[in-house]
């Protein structure tokens, strides 16, 4: 029963400092202005959710990626009433529930290479369709649609509406996002799953 209670608390601990780092690392956004316009802002802390989601299964994945939203939501409140918040957890589960889910299987690092593929490539898939439902609806009101549109055709000449937008602007920038996390994940996650997990 101690055993169970020390596991429980360590597993408590490790969440909980993943989900901090995870915060600290979304304030720290960059943009890509030859993929996207410049509201869209790449961050590294979907790094911390996913090594958690790898070391301690795909719920606890789940629980770090809303309390790092959360965590912002306190820190630097919301200019869209919360839905954006809601939209940024759904394409982060997008992307760590598929690749922890298939990794859980078999803990190979081939295994996780192609869970974090199928999972970037999910990410990218669900992200136009948040976007061009949700996101960019919402974002209309404090910007032009026209403008956001016009902004897209700069980079990529033939965006003509919303859907061509996430097509040609949202869905690469999350593919980039994706691909930089596996590639960090790929080189972190061992190290640091022997000090998380001695099963990780």
């Amino acid at each position: 029963m101690n055993n169970k209670r020390i596991e429980n608390t360590r597993k408590l601990v490790v969440t909980a400092m993943l989900s901090a780092l995870a915060t600290v690392l979304m304030i720290f956004e960059i943009p890509l202005p030859f993929i996207a316009p410049p509201f869209y802002e790449m961050d590294f802390s979907e790094v911390p959710v996913l090594i958690g989601a790898f070391s301690m299964g795909p719920s606890v994945g789940v629980i770090i990626e809303a309390v790092k939203i959360l965590l912002n939501l306190i820190i630097n409140g919301t200019t869209t009433g919360g839905i954006g918040e809601i939209a940024n957890f759904v394409i982060g589960c997008a992307y760590i529930l598929p690749a922890s889910i298939i990794y859980k299987k078999k803990k190979t690092k081939g295994n996780a290479i192609l869970a974090m593929t199928i999972a970037t490539v999910t990410m990218a898939i669900l992200g136009v369709f948040i976007n061009a439902y949700v996101m960019i609806p919402i974002y209309s009101n404090f910007m032009p649609l026209e403008q956001i549109i016009q902004m897209g055709k700069d980079i990529v000449p033939f965006i003509t509406n919303t859907l061509t937008f996430c097509v040609f602007c949202v869905a690469p920038f999350n593919l980039i996002k994706g691909a930089i996390v596996s590639i960090i994940t790929t080189f972190i996650y061992k190290p640091l799953s022997r000090i998380i997990n001695k099963n990780g």
